[in-house]
């Protein structure tokens, strides 16, 4: 599906390439779209289990700076996830269910906002606004990061420098 495209990619082709055969395939899952469903939420859950541990008593700004490198990093290491991931962030393929399912991944950085929110040091705009904006530099950055021959240390930084200063108040 990350080669061919979401939509490009029959459920023949899904279960050539895990080696199975069909009846297999449609015996868990009875369409291509719960199958998307059932990736999207397992990629969601790997991402939440990066926060199990989640230092909460690091100062503001480098909880944040922790949560968006775990981000990035998360995705730089598992590149097919990002480019699953890119094809869906507007697909109406995802359930409200996975979506509620997706949203526990970024319970830690809800949280932290809320708290940045009440302490004004961030800005107080909606949580959901402020979660758009991150995660639009973090796809952005991927996008970016992907296509470059020549990796460069300091352009993650550099771009979390520049997602603390829109927030921050």
């Amino acid at each position: 599906m990350v080669e061919k495209g979401i939509h490009d990619t029959p459920m023949s082709a899904i279960a050539k390439a895990a080696g199975t055969g069909m009846g297999t395939i449609y015996n868990y899952f009875p369409n291509k779209n719960v199958l998307i469903n059932e990736i999207y939420t397992s990629i969601k859950k790997q991402e939440q289990s990066l926060f199990v541990n989640f230092d909460s008593s690091k100062p503001f700004r480098t909880q944040f700076e922790d949560y968006f490198t775990i981000t990035v990093t998360f995705f730089i290491d598992n590149p097919e996830y990002f480019q699953f991931m890119e094809q869906l962030q507007a697909s109406p393929i995802i359930t409200q269910e996975s979506k509620e399912e997706g949203r526990k991944s970024i319970a830690p950085v809800y949280e932290l906002l809320m708290i940045g929110k009440q302490q004004r040091i961030i800005k107080d705009i909606a949580i959901e606004e402020i979660l758009m904006f991150i995660g639009g530099a973090v796809f952005s950055y991927l996008r970016w990061y992907f296509s470059q021959t020549e990796k460069q240390n300091t352009s993650l930084k550099n771009q979390m420098a520049l997602v603390w200063d829109g927030i921050k108040e």
